[in-house]
């Protein structure tokens, strides 16, 4: 009898054993199909992730492309001649106001500009502030050309035009003819200031309110835009520091000061002169706006 219930016992621990091992099994079978689901659900989740990820980047690149080389205005006539997307201003200084305008123009622009003019230098003059004609002197040294549009010989040159009003927002008719000018090394422009003192010339189209000064070549040395009322710091003027704030030459920008306050007075801050060019050719197109319509 001890026997028999010792077999039972026996018996009975390995059927448990048997039912544990069969339970344990299933749990495994279980966890096995469970980890199989985890393991799709992780993977799309991580391709999800890298697909939005690669989208955003490129996105990102596409943002830094327009806001660099590229015009949402290609397409439109209006917006391509005003380079719209393709010019960025800086601040040089607010008194005196003036405005550093990036890519102004193209180098097609600035190429043409300086074969417009090449054959058709002239030494270039000054106005004298007690007759107030235009007379050679030791102040300016280069040479220049005086472009006239009122035939619209030149419509690229027109479409700088119309682009000055624009970014100036003064009218085209209010600008005096476009200067093309040309400095040779030890070649310079000594301070001065655009705007006028004689009543002469204030007869026609009144004051200089603002000049713009394009820069059509870069590959000089010197021959920097000085203003030495403007800023506390110091800057190199055709090799020298001087105090005031210096702005070197880049093909297709363009530099945009205003000569008077919004009151109307002129600003005496505004006084600017070219640096002596130290080596290579410097090439601007300067553009004086008056207050009301200028007629040579």
């Amino acid at each position: 009898m001890l026997k028999f219930s010792k077999q039972s016992m026996w018996v009975s621990l390995l059927n448990r054993g048997i039912r544990v091992f069969c339970h344990l099994r299933e749990m495994q079978v279980t966890r096995r199909g469970c980890s199989k689901y985890v393991f799709v659900l992780l993977v799309f989740l991580t391709v999800t992730m890298m697909a939005a990820g690669a989208l955003q980047l490129i996105f990102l690149f596409k943002c830094l492309e327009y806001t660099t080389a590229y015009s949402f205005w290609k397409n439109d006539q209006d917006g391509s001649i005003l380079r719209i997307g393709l010019v960025k201003q800086e601040v040089i200084s607010w008194a005196p106001r003036i405005m550093l305008l990036h890519n102004f123009l193209s180098a097609q622009e600035c190429n043409h500009l300086i074969s417009v003019a090449r054959s058709n230098l002239v030494k270039s003059e000054v106005v004298d502030a007690q007759t107030g004609m235009s007379t050679e002197s030791k102040v300016r040294t280069s040479t220049g050309m005086s472009i006239d549009q009122s035939n619209g010989e030149h419509p690229l040159i027109q479409a700088i035009e119309k682009r000055i009003a624009m970014y100036s927002m003064i009218p085209m008719e209010n600008g005096e003819r476009l200067q093309v000018l040309r400095y040779e090394p030890d070649q310079y422009y000594k301070p001065h200031h655009d705007y006028f003192t004689d009543e002469f010339n204030l007869k026609s189209g009144g004051q200089r309110v603002a000049t713009m000064l394009m820069y059509l070549s870069d590959r000089v040395e010197g021959g920097e835009t000085y203003f030495p009322w403007s800023g506390p710091g110091e800057c190199s003027c055709g090799g020298v520091m001087r105090k005031g704030q210096c702005v070197k030459p880049k093909q297709g920008d363009a530099l945009l000061f205003w000569n008077t306050r919004s009151d109307g007075s002129t600003d005496h801050n505004t006084l600017h002169g070219g640096c002596k060019v130290l080596a290579g050719e410097k090439w601007l197109a300067t553009k004086w706006m008056r207050q009301d319509v200028f007629n040579d």
